[in-house]
């Protein structure tokens, strides 16, 4: 069955960095574009970048732009997020996505979440 597994989430403070890894299975990878989307406690899931099956495409929140970095392994199966110059308003639970439209709407398959906690 399909399964999104993410991980590297964590406390940081703010200003400091993490990368985010989505370990895919289930279908094939390298033919589905791969997003990030987050949700903060009390507010809907926003998109927060995405980039298409080849990795030819990239495409950020403006939140996320200058400081986060979307990118792909398609020989590991996994989709990364490096977060730079991370903020309190960061704090989120970051879902991995797939889909086979290139755009800030999400695709149908879904990660569990990992939890990202910026402190002031």
């Amino acid at each position: 069955q399909v399964q999104l597994v993410e991980s590297g989430g964590g406390l940081v403070q703010a200003g400091g960095s993490l990368r985010l890894s989505c370990a895919a299975s289930g279908f094939t990878f390298s033919s589905y574009n791969m997003g990030w989307f987050r949700q903060a406690p009390g507010k809907e899931r926003e998109f927060v970048a995405v980039i298409s099956w080849s990795s030819a495409s990239t495409r950020y929140a403006d939140s996320a732009k200058d400081r986060f970095t979307i990118s792909r392994d398609n020989a590991k199966n996994t989709v990364y997020l490096q977060m730079n110059s991370l903020k309190p308003e960061d704090t989120a639970v970051y879902y991995c996505n797939a889909g086979d439209s290139f755009g800030v709407r999400p695709g149908v398959y879904w990660g569990q979440g990992t939890q990202v906690t910026v402190s002031s």
